[in-house]
């Protein structure tokens, strides 16, 4: 049995001998000595709510003042997003090692971190609470594990239900139930799910690195084609610029004020006053992917309006680059598409000069990324200019052989993409399985005494 597989059944694992129903309809039967507790009874002091404080200091030798947007997605705390409060301010909120932090509202309620020892001294704001555990009564590793469990979500989603709002209060986290074997068991459990998600973790670190170097194989596969064709013996010459080369000795260096018949950009001026609840796609760079537009979740602008805005209203085969946050992610305007409209987005407009899906695969490869890199600023979104985008080069291939370039780069980036999404497959259904394997271990439903000593 490989790794994987021993990983992912949960079959081997023997249920509890015996099992009563918990009276909590969420929760289901629990093991017979296992004790269901609210969480106010396993707490040293009531939940507290954190400083609320500007996140305006950055020294170091100040303790660190943690917020939501502080924990990463592994529920570490990142580097880049460092503040400090004073020493006088953050005395009450001082955490010590195994309190837990509950997310209270927003996007990302409900997520819990557990403090460690080794991120110095800190104190928590006010968008989250504090919870410190009866360590005699309970183990904080294994509540922390619970909070990431199927049941625990659950429960979470039925008060959303009630409160109307995403936004869960101390005092409805204090009534959280949570079952508990004793705490002998507890460490048990927590540290066999130590070890076991470590090594689904470790195995979606290295699946998530094959995604990469496959985006990585895409996007060289893509330079090379739009820089020197198929044709492995045709006679080169130099394009006279450092970064970029040979090319086909037949083919010209032009930049795209040269390629297309206008480039221009989207609607710049309070495009939000055209947004309407229906009409046609009113797209915005958040619209745009590499090669595709994501048209079903996009703004809408009215059909008068679109007409009358005739500077950016889009025909099939134009082109839409982002400008601004993503800058140089270019995809074509496909038929369904022909009346739409956009937003502050680059457009190239197609007149039959040039193949647009040859031009796609040109704008989002490196040649013409490293143009956008070279004149794109803002510290806050990256962007670029229309004035920029005119200069940018390409090597132009005569039109036969792009579409030739095009429907080989069609062919050959939807098998690298078919085995992007296998993989991404593989990493939704280990981190299900982490999921299950977890909810399994926490509520009882599987006896893992027999994988880790007691």
């Amino acid at each position: 049995m490989t790794e994987l597989t021993e990983l992912r059944d949960l079959r081997r694992f023997r249920p509890y001998p015996q099992y009563r129903d918990s009276g909590i309809e969420w929760l289901g039967e629990v093991p017979i000595d296992w004790e269901v507790h609210r969480l106010k009874f396993l707490l040293q002091e009531p939940l507290q709510y954190g400083a609320n404080e500007p996140a305006e200091m950055t020294d170091p030798n100040l303790p660190r003042y943690i917020r939501i947007t502080d924990v990463g997605e592994d529920g570490r705390l990142r580097d880049d997003t460092f503040r400090s409060i004073p020493e006088d301010v953050a005395r009450p909120y001082l955490l010590e090692y195994g309190d837990l932090l509950f997310a209270r509202s927003g996007a990302t309620v409900g997520k819990t971190f557990r403090f460690e020892p080794g991120w110095g001294k800190a104190a928590h704001a006010g968008y989250l609470i504090r919870a410190r555990l009866k360590s005699q009564a309970c183990s904080s590793r294994f509540v922390q594990y619970f909070t990431t469990s199927r049941g625990y979500w659950d429960w979470l989603r039925s008060n959303f239900i009630q409160a109307t709002i995403q936004n869960v209060s101390a005092d409805r986290y204090s009534n959280l139930e949570i079952p508990l074997p004793e705490l002998r068991e507890q460490l048990a459990i927590a540290d066999f799910l130590d070890r076991k998600t470590a090594n689904i973790d470790a195995l979606v670190a290295k699946k998530e690195r094959l995604i990469e170097l496959l985006q990585e194989k895409r996007t060289a596969l893509i330079t090379r084609t739009v820089t020197r064709g198929l044709d492995t013996n045709v006679p080169m010459k130099n394009s006279a610029v450092e970064w970029l080369g040979e090319i086909p000795a037949h083919w010209h260096l032009r930049p795209l004020k040269r390629v297309s018949p206008e480039v221009t950009v989207g609607v710049v001026v309070n495009p939000s006053t055209y947004v309407r609840t229906d009409g046609v796609p009113f797209l915005y760079g958040s619209d745009i992917r590499e090669g595709r537009i994501v048209a079903d979740t996009a703004r809408r602008m009215s059909e008068e309006d679109s007409r009358s805005l005739s500077k950016s209203r889009l025909r099939a085969g134009d082109l839409v680059c982002v400008r601004v946050g993503a800058p140089g992610v270019t995809a074509v305007v496909p038929p369904e598409l022909q009346g739409a409209n956009c937003a502050s987005v680059l457009i190239v407009r197609h007149a039959g000069t040039f193949d647009s899906q040859w031009l796609c695969y040109a704008m989002n490869s490196r040649l013409v990324r490293h143009q956008v890199a070279l004149v794109q600023y803002g510290a806050a979104q990256e962007q670029f200019n229309v004035a920029h985008a005119v200069e940018f080069v390409v090597p132009l291939a005569p039109q036969p052989e792009q579409r030739d370039i095009a429907v080989f780069l069609d062919h050959e980036t939807a098998k690298i993409d078919a085995l992007v999404a296998k993989v991404h497959e593989a990493i939704d259904n280990l981190n299900e399985f982490r999921t299950a394997l977890i909810s399994a271990a926490v509520t009882g439903k599987i006896d893992v005494r027999e994988a880790v000593p007691l």
